[in-house]
């Protein structure tokens, strides 16, 4: 399958989950947004090497660089290689004096790394075409992935104090018009979610 190369776009405060953040990917030299939900601790460890701050005391991801660093072991991709009910799996690819050995990892965690080796964020079409958020000028377009039965991921309503069910399609449209104005994307995949979920049932 050919790899589709990402950048992260933004980090941003969950509206809808308490303590969580929105990590925000962009498709290279394309209009597609990923969005991805991830926790506190990762979401500070992502923040800080990208704003380039230094703590008192290396954090997680800074030690697994000294130690990497240490082995000569570099990094040389994160792969976002599968999407099963709306939780991403990722895998750091590690290269050993030569030999490539992959290491599963949690996306949010993947991502942190990936920021301390510079190295660059790869993801499959499927996955973009799945979840992923078009923006065209002021218009917007649902992703889907043709060859699956529309399975409506990550459309657990649990996660979310707002349940979208309530209101109408038309409000649906006009409220992610708005979340994506306002590129309030985590906000946004939660509607797209819920529509999706409506033209599957």
């Amino acid at each position: 399958m050919d790899k589709i190369k990402l950048e992260i776009i933004g980090l941003s405060y969950s509206q809808t989950q308490s303590g969580a953040y929105a990590l925000v990917l962009g498709e290279v030299n394309g209009r597609r947004r990923l969005p991805i939900i991830i926790g506190g601790f990762e979401a500070q460890a992502i923040a800080i090497e990208i704003e380039k701050m230094t703590p008192s005391r290396p954090l997680t991801h800074d030690l697994f660089k000294s130690f990497a660093d240490t082995f000569d072991i570099t990094i040389e991709e994160i792969l976002i290689y599968n999407l099963v009910d709306g939780i991403f799996f990722a895998k750091l690819i590690c290269n050993d004096d030569g030999r490539i050995v992959e290491i599963d990892a949690r996306t949010s965690d993947a991502i942190a790394i990936a920021v301390r080796f510079n190295c660059p964020i790869y993801t499959y079409e499927f996955i973009l075409s799945s979840a992923g958020i078009i923006i065209e000028g002021n218009d917007f377009a649902f992703l889907e992935n043709m060859d699956s039965d529309s399975k409506d991921i990550g459309s657990k309503e649990k996660e979310s104090p707002i349940s979208y069910s309530t209101f109408s399609d038309e409000e649906l449209k006009e409220k992610l018009h708005q979340a994506l104005d306002d590129e309030a994307y985590e906000k946004a995949a939660k509607i797209r979610d819920e529509i999706s979920r409506r033209k599957s049932s």
